[in-house]
């Protein structure tokens, strides 16, 4: 069974950065397609990074773009979050998600993934 757990979320200011980590157990990380996804108080989950299986093709929401970089480390099962110039309206539960299928492409929608992390709060005060 996958197990996702993400963490490194937290309380910042505005312009900070944080850099959130995904661990991934339970079965071989590579040839999976991933992504981050975020949800706010009264929004739907919404994606904000998603890479394909070979770590070649990115893609980051007009929101985020030039801010945030999605990156992994295969030999440590771990995927990253690297947010820079944190805004108020970053302020959300930030979730990884995996699915064990080999793309050249990348995944924008909750449905194209089959693994889920629990979710780590991200805070950014203005």
């Amino acid at each position: 069974q996958v197990q996702l757990v993400e963490s490194g979320g937290g309380l910042v200011q505005a312009g900070a950065s944080l850099r959130l980590s995904c661990v991934q157990s339970g079965r071989t990380f590579s040839s999976s397609v991933m992504g981050w996804f975020r949800q706010a108080p009264g929004k739907e989950r919404e994606i904000v990074a998603a890479l394909n299986s070979v770590g070649s093709n990115r893609y980051y929401p007009e929101s985020v773009k030039g801010r945030f970089t999605i990156s992994r480390d295969d030999a440590k099962n771990t995927l990253y979050l690297q947010m820079n110039s944190l805004k108020p309206e970053d302020t959300a539960v930030y979730y990884c998600a995996t699915r064990f299928h080999w793309s050249n492409l990348y995944y924008t929608r909750e449905k194209d993934y089959t693994n889920w992390g629990q979710g780590t709060q991200v805070t950014v005060s203005s």
